[in-house]
């Protein structure tokens, strides 16, 4: 991971802390190119987590949206499923 990326999980992380109060819901939105295999792996990610996911094809087709609402217990827990997600091919993080 970049020094970049690195500095940015470190602040999202304090926001996370300082605002909420853990364990508690939290909602993931991503933007994944339309591959069966990326949206696949994004929702395989959350099984057995009693996730409820909804996604949302764009208008082209191109892309699929899709929003995670989740219980997590920790804002490392957080952090730790977007590492884990960042390495689907072209997946942009909301």
């Amino acid at each position: 991971m970049d020094k970049k990326s690195e500095e940015f999980y470190a602040r999202l992380k304090q926001e996370l802390t300082d605002s909420t109060l853990w364990p508690s819901e939290y909602l993931f939105k991503f933007i994944v190119p339309s591959l069966p295999a990326n949206v696949e792996k994004v929702e395989d990610a959350f099984n057995n987590m009693g996730a409820v996911i909804e996604t949302n094809q764009s208008k082209t087709g191109k892309y699929t949206a899709v929003s995670i609402n989740v219980r997590m217990v920790s804002a490392q827990s957080v952090i730790d499923k977007y590492i884990e997600l960042s390495e689907i091919e072209g997946i942009i993080s909301l």
